[in-house]
């Protein structure tokens, strides 16, 4: 039984897992959008939102850039989306209070039968 028990596994251990979503993260900011499967798609969207709030709020000054930038680091693969996120996408958003994805249901894969979805950034 799964009784108090948050979060998605995907069939795979942590350290598997965090990579995973690491770097579907960093595609979603390089590309703007991705097509995924939907468990992958729900459980990146909270993390994705919440780099771009924490970009928002080193703009803002309420922490420091330095601070910000070295959060963001940790959490991307690609050293480059950091400046990306933070100079581009942070700006685009600074009106919006939240909400900065949206995931679309593209339907069934027809290899395996997995619900596929896409993931993308708010214009």
């Amino acid at each position: 039984m799964r009784h108090n028990k948050r979060g998605r596994t995907l069939g795979r251990k942590s350290g598997p897992r965090k990579a995973l979503l690491k770097n579907l993260t960093t595609d979603l900011f390089r590309h703007g959008q991705i097509e995924t499967t939907e468990a992958k798609a729900k459980t990146i969207r909270p993390g994705a939102e919440r780099l771009i709030t924490i970009a928002k709020r080193g703009h803002s000054g309420r922490i420091s850039e330095v601070h910000a930038r070295r959060l963001l680091r940790s959490r991307l693969a690609d050293p480059e989306m950091v400046s990306v996120v933070y100079d581009d996408l942070a700006i685009r958003f600074a009106d919006r209070p939240g909400g900065y994805t949206r995931i679309f249901k593209m339907g069934q894969r027809k290899g395996d039968g997995a619900s596929m979805a896409l993931i993308e950034l708010v214009e």
